[in-house]
């Protein structure tokens, strides 16, 4: 009977040991990916994002990003490639909205600024898009539902941070 107990135990602590390194080994290939994706590319710094998702997932939005410095590593240009859904499949006489995406990006004073936003209306497709913009620390996005002939933005995810220049 102990034998099994402590065959037991052993095993739990064997599973728990291997599980608890998995996320480590999985952090460790995705920064590797992202250094060799950048390299590749041409950019300082590129990486994948998403999805971000509206509040209760009627719309979202995902992509890449890539970051370019100047030579004195002292200014920059980002750029955000993506594509935006609109996953609400009622009419809009039922209530149905159109997918909004906000991306607002953090100078390097920390002053936060609106620098793209973008609609689309039609289930179940999407919408491509590219974003630019220079000087930025920080980028984010927050994915929203609008009206299809106003601009009264309502179920909007949490903010979803794309890039910061420490993170490069």
């Amino acid at each position: 009977m102990m034998k099994k107990i402590a065959t037991g135990v052993l095993a739990v602590a064997a599973t728990t040991a291997m599980a608890l390194s998995l996320p480590s080994a999985a952090g460790a290939t995705t920064s590797a990916t992202t250094s060799a994706t950048a390299t590749s590319s041409g950019y300082d710094f590129a990486d994948s994002w998403g999805p971000v998702h509206a509040k209760h997932g009627l719309a979202k939005a995902q992509g890449w990003i890539g970051v370019e410095w100047d030579d004195e590593q002292e200014s920059n240009t980002v750029h955000v490639k993506g594509r935006l859904y609109d996953l609400d499949n009622r009419t809009y006489a039922k209530g149905g909205k159109c997918a909004y995406v906000k991306f607002q990006a953090s100078d390097f004073d920390h002053h936060w600024s609106t620098v793209s936003t973008k609609k689309h209306c039609g289930f179940p497709g999407y919408k491509k898009f590219h974003v630019q913009a220079d000087e930025v620390f920080s980028l984010r996005a927050k994915v929203c539902q609008v009206s299809p002939h106003g601009s009264h933005v309502t179920r909007c995810g949490h903010w979803s941070y794309l890039y910061t220049a420490e993170s490069d």
